[in-house]
């Protein structure tokens, strides 16, 4: 990777297929320590290993589901996950594992995510029903 912060941050959206806004402050503000981090990063993640990038990133999609990360943390593993091949069912299926784990809150979290960026929509109810909204089991 380059030592230049701006050609830095490009290969890091070439590499992982997203950037997150934390890694575009840290560019600016802190370069030593996005290198330290991303480091890091690549080493566990990008390198190829015995897991493939696949495997990593519905491990990924599920450990930040777990841990209730932000959605557009959540959802940029998702879209790597789809340009990678996975399919919108495969992906839902990991996030599934996070129910009896993680609970009803942290997979709600995880399937919103998955819901927006595969535009994946419900059934509505044809009786009358109170809204439960995305906080209601």
């Amino acid at each position: 990777m380059s030592t230049d912060p701006q050609q830095y941050i490009d290969d890091m959206a070439h590499s992982r297929g997203y950037v997150l806004d934390y890694h575009k402050v840290m560019a600016k503000h802190d370069f030593a320590v996005l290198q330290a981090a991303n480091g890091m990063v690549s080493a566990a993640y990008l390198e190829q290993r015995t897991l493939d990038r696949t495997t990593k990133e519905l491990i990924f999609i599920v450990s930040l589901t777990v841990m209730r990360a932000p959605k557009s943390h959540i959802q940029s593993h998702i879209r790597v996950a789809l340009d990678l091949g996975v399919s919108s069912q495969e992906i839902l299926e990991a996030i599934e594992i996070s129910l009896p784990e993680a609970g009803v809150v942290a997979f709600q979290g995880g399937v919103e995510a998955w819901r927006e960026v595969v535009g994946a929509d419900g059934l509505e109810p044809t009786v009358s029903v109170h809204e439960g909204g995305n906080g209601t089991p």
